[in-house]
């Protein structure tokens, strides 16, 4: 299989894992999909040995977790030197993601939680110590993740 030639069965059961991966079994896709269970487990073993899924990641209310500050730190990083910044910003404390953008002068994206506001200034100081340009800071209210719909289509030609 070649990078980005998924049929439509894996296509479907990456919709299915985006939707809530812990509590979806491989009989319950396979239900849906009219294949077998154990169908379902050989490609799901086969998309993480491809690298397709990357992990299966809990998604947190930071607020309720006693983290009421989250964060979005826009920032420049010379070209050259981008994933190797990136890279160690992921290592701060408090850093929850990172992003790197491959174009444009705010090209590294991090977010961030904390406590209080001492908190943030404390990531923001060790990011620009990196070497990472603070272009601008947003307090984020509330991010909500979903799935990719487009994995959801069927694709008759490829069935």
């Amino acid at each position: 299989m070649k990078r980005g030639e998924l049929d439509t069965i894996d296509k479907q059961i990456l919709y299915h894992l985006q939707q809530d991966a812990r509590g979806t079994s491989s009989s319950e896709i396979a239900e849906v999909l009219g294949v077998s269970s154990s169908t379902i487990r050989t490609r799901i073993d086969k998309l993480e040995r491809r690298g397709v899924i990357r992990g299966y990641h809990v998604d947190i209310d930071y607020d309720l977790a006693g983290f009421p500050l989250y964060t979005k730190i826009i920032c420049t990083a010379p070209v050259p030197e981008r994933e190797e910044l990136a890279h160690a910003a992921r290592e701060v404390n408090g850093v929850t993601a990172v992003r790197e953008i491959m174009t444009g002068e705010r090209n590294v994206y991090v977010n961030a939680i904390g406590t209080d506001h001492d908190d943030l200034n404390r990531i923001g100081e060790a990011i620009d110590s990196l070497g990472l340009q603070i272009v601008d800071e947003q307090l984020i209210r509330d991010e909500f993740v979903c799935p990719y719909s487009g994995f959801c289509t069927v694709d008759d030609s490829k069935v």
